[in-house]
């Protein structure tokens, strides 16, 4: 894949993204999603995020491996495997539509005001809003394994909700580490069978390893200084940055 200098910056930029998001700020991950886009197109980005996604996981995972949450990674797989098959079909389904694309980035964003909303009546109502009851379980379950599926767009979902448990920052840290990581991993075959089952409209080739090679330094820098300046970053701003970002994110995936 030949890319302009543009696209590298815009590449670049957004690595460094997802490997910052891992280790010191997941509502940064979001951001990578739109940024992508722009630089490879909708379709090739997904693809090419996802082997990025996962060599900065191994950066959290390394780092944050004993903190992590297990009941709540385990009470999720099973809802996220619902919506990770919703997924797979839709992004059979759509291809390289342009359309049907701006479609699913705005009801991405909407589902990420939506669990914002959630997180500011729990505020509000002093915990009478519940993260742990089964059907926000599964709705966060399959809302995750859809989005992360369609365009790797889970973070800011996962973050309002891990960030509702009132969990530590090493917690946190550690339990979206494991999560990312085992799902990721989950979705690197069906990318691979999507891909020979369409070879028109690969989402993992040759080009995109190539890429991904290219791209990953940015993602080791960006999960260093994640790393160093997490443990410099208040807990109150911490909260505050994540629903900021993601918030942004959102908005900006609504109005592509």
């Amino acid at each position: 894949m030949d890319l302009t200098l543009y696209q590298w910056i815009l590449g670049g930029c957004a690595t460094l993204f997802i490997g910052f998001s891992k280790t010191g700020m997941p509502g940064a991950g979001i951001i990578v999603v739109p940024l992508l886009a722009e630089a490879l197109g909708a379709r090739r980005s997904v693809g090419t995020m996802l082997p990025l996604l996962i060599f900065s996981d191994l950066f959290a995972v390394a780092w944050y491996r004993r903190h992590a949450k297990w009941d709540r990674i385990l009470g999720l797989i099973p809802w996220v495997a619902v919506g990770m098959a919703a997924g797979v079909l839709a992004l059979k389904a759509l291809g390289e539509a342009h359309g049907p694309q701006d479609r699913m980035n705005q009801l991405i964003g909407i589902l990420v005001l939506l669990m914002l909303g959630l997180r500011l009546a729990q505020n509000r109502m002093g915990g009478r809003i519940t993260p742990h009851s089964r059907g926000a379980v599964a709705v966060v379950g399959a809302g995750a394994g859809f989005t992360t599926t369609a365009s790797n767009a889970a973070g800011p979902i996962m973050a309002i909700y891990m960030q509702a448990m009132e969990l530590p920052k090493t917690e946190f840290m550690g339990t979206t580490a494991w999560f990312f990581f085992l799902v990721n991993v989950a979705k690197l075959p069906l990318f691979i069978a999507l891909s020979y089952a369409n070879p028109a409209n690969p989402l993992v080739d040759a080009d995109t390893i190539r890429t991904c090679v290219a791209l990953a330094p940015f993602a080791a820098l960006g999960a260093v200084l994640g790393r160093r300046l997490l443990p410099w970053i208040p807990q109150r701003a911490f909260d505050g940055a994540v629903q900021a970002l993601a918030a942004l994110a959102a908005v900006r995936l609504i109005l592509r």
